[in-house]
């Protein structure tokens, strides 16, 4: 098995910039961080369109039904294998539904794998800019 070092970790960490992968327009910031219990968390910290702040999850069930997405987690229960984060759920709050999540660095940017199946065979690929 191969280990992933934690500076590839490190290089995931921090402030993205999230891309429409429809209009490839900025949309949001999501700030990746791991929390006390070791797992990695994302949560948008920055709204970039203009008058989307107040935007509520109204495709969301349970607790995040109509909350705000400012401020939102929406990158949950990661962990790290192999320099990537693995076996959490990514939250897409336009349409309020969880996925399988993967996230690693391609090339210098962001590799959000969201996926069906825990294999990662039926889903989509976003690539997120980091935050300068």
């Amino acid at each position: 098995m191969v280990i992933g070092s934690p500076a590839q970790i490190n290089e995931i960490l921090g402030d993205w910039i999230t891309v429409d992968d429809a209009t490839g327009q900025s949309y949001s910031v999501v700030h990746i961080y791991q929390a006390d219990n070791g797992k990695y968390y994302g949560k948008i910290a920055q709204m970039l369109i203009p008058g989307t702040e107040g935007e509520k999850c109204v495709a969301c069930e349970g607790a995040d039904k109509d909350k705000p997405i400012l401020d939102m987690v929406i990158i949950r229960d990661m962990q790290e294998k192999d320099g990537a984060l693995v076996g959490g759920k990514v939250l897409d709050p336009e349409n309020g539904k969880f996925y399988y999540g993967k996230i690693s660095i391609d090339k210098g940017k962001l590799k959000l794998r969201g996926s069906l199946d825990k294999a990662g065979l039926l889903g989509r690929s976003q690539y997120w800019n980091r935050k300068n």
